[in-house]
């Protein structure tokens, strides 16, 4: 049965920690709708890339999707100055669907103050912040703690899509 699912993002993403899991989700059979600051917004990746928003984070509402995507870049950080993003990613967290994170992807994640206890990967210079949020980091390609799949960096998407596409099932 295929899923919806939320790719929460804004500036300075690295792009390619989105358009791949995206491009994998959708040949699986899924729907990806990008949410941003607002419907509309061009996004400026990384490396100059734009995406352009479906939706911004006022008119959506997490019951609305199955999982929920964070790609990495500076996005994550980015997106913890508006605490609707932090509101919406924890209700992902509180109902345990399916919430994948790369790179720098998980430090967003603090801020649904859901991390005790868990078990996940990063890009390195967030890690202090995971295990600070009380969260036990791993240096792995992907870990994967019930409904959350993580990854370090690029070169573990295929990893991550793997197992996201397995939550997806």
């Amino acid at each position: 049965m295929a899923k919806r699912i939320a790719v929460l993002v804004t500036d300075l993403v690295e792009e390619i920690e989105l358009t791949d899991p995206v491009k994998a989700y959708e040949e699986a059979g899924h729907s990806v709708e990008i949410i941003s600051d607002e419907a509309g917004k061009l996004i400026k990746g990384k490396n100059g890339d734009e995406i352009k928003a479906d939706k911004g984070i006022d008119e959506v509402n997490a019951s609305d999707y199955d999982a929920l995507l964070v790609p990495g870049g500076f996005s994550p950080d980015l997106l913890r100055i508006n605490p609707k993003n932090g509101a919406f990613a924890k209700v992902f967290m509180e109902k345990e669907k399916p919430v994948f994170a790369i790179c720098h992807g998980p430090q967003f994640l603090v801020e649904t103050d859901l991390l005790k206890g868990k078990e996940l990967t990063s890009f390195v210079s967030v890690r202090k912040d995971l295990e600070n949020a009380g969260a036990t980091v791993k240096d792995e390609e992907v870990v994967v703690d019930g409904n959350l799949v993580t990854s370090r960096t690029p070169d573990d998407l295929p990893a991550f899509n793997r197992e996201a596409l397995k939550l997806l099932k």
